[in-house]
């Protein structure tokens, strides 16, 4: 199976997780195996990589190409942030570094038929995991406009929001919206032809937005923030990558809440809830693509690696 995916921020990634040999490493978007590579094959017969992913194609691809070192990997299919639930049904505590690539891969994107392309005409589809019910076409045929406009203005950013969940409304009384090009041709009708002459595609926010909806994405992205983050020894990294404004906030607040956990009134001269630091934020501010990295890999250009320590398990 192809399954071609550039793995980005990929030596930053490697250098922030400061693999140790014998330690024990969570790939929490496996994907093709790109990252899961690298932090594989710096691990001895004594480490262990638990490699993890939601997306049947992905495993079947990781597995080929990580077979060289599937004595020290552990393959598990399941979503991210169920991290906690993962590794207490390893019988595993705590770990030394968790790295997760947020968003969706370039397989998913190049592989028409999952419907998360707004450049492919496909069923309305854009699960990661496809033996989930609820899919796009749920979200575009059974929202009200007012959900819709809420999903693409909050997920999307989309300052035509309002304006597009009226459009898709009126569309689908004449018949349901079935698949990827119906919806792009109804997104182009509502966004101003004006609007539409610059800037990126006019279907790339809500496509993103519906995308988020459909998976859950910033729910779980705040669980497994948490829950990992609880579950590092001392010293051991969560490096998380992010590739729009909304994720990058949600790990940049969810690291200050592990490193400040206290939720006292600020007019409280001392702490009182007694909550204590998870670690420390590394990365004030995000590490961003190298330029040769931006020259080679397009789909680098918006990300941002985050990185947080760990104090170990109390």
């Amino acid at each position: 199976m192809e399954f071609h995916h550039i793995s980005v921020l990929l030596n930053e990634c490697i250098e922030a997780l400061q693999i140790r040999p014998d330690g024990i490493y969570v790939d929490g978007t496996m994907g093709g195996g790109g990252h899961s590579f690298e932090i594989a094959k710096r691990l001895t017969a004594g480490g262990k990589l638990i490699a993890i992913d939601q997306d049947e194609n992905a495993h079947i691809a990781a597995r080929q190409h990580l077979k060289e070192f599937e004595d020290r990997i552990i393959f598990v299919k399941d979503n991210f942030g169920n991290i906690a639930s993962i590794l207490d049904r390893l019988e595993i505590e705590a770990v030394d570094g968790i790295l997760l690539d947020i968003g969706v891969s370039s397989h998913q994107l190049d592989e028409g038929e999952r419907g998360f392309s707004y450049r492919e005409d496909a069923p309305l589809d854009m699960r990661m995991d496809t033996t989930k019910a609820f899919s796009a076409y749920d979200v575009v045929n059974t929202y009200s406009e007012e959900e819709l406009n809420r999903v693409i203005f909050t997920y999307g950013e989309e300052r035509w929001a309002k304006r597009i969940a009226s459009f898709i409304v009126q569309a689908r009384q004449q018949k349901p919206i079935e698949t990827t090009g119906e919806l792009v041709s109804v997104i182009k009708k509502a966004v101003p032809k004006g609007a539409r002459s610059d800037g990126p595609h006019p279907a790339k926010r809500t496509f993103q937005a519906i995308r988020i909806e459909v998976n859950g994405e910033l729910d779980v992205l705040e669980r497994a923030i948490q829950d990992g983050g609880s579950r590092l020894n001392a010293g051991g990294r969560l490096c998380i990558i992010t590739f729009h404004s909304l994720e990058d906030r949600i790990v940049k607040n969810g690291f200050r809440d592990l490193e400040n956990p206290c939720i006292c009134p600020p007019q409280f001269p001392v702490c009182m809830c007694g909550r204590k630091p998870k670690g420390k934020v590394i990365t004030r501010k995000p590490i961003l693509p190298s330029k040769e990295e931006l020259e080679q890999n397009r789909r680098s250009h918006s990300a941002k690696l985050r990185v947080f320590e760990g104090n170990g398990v109390h």
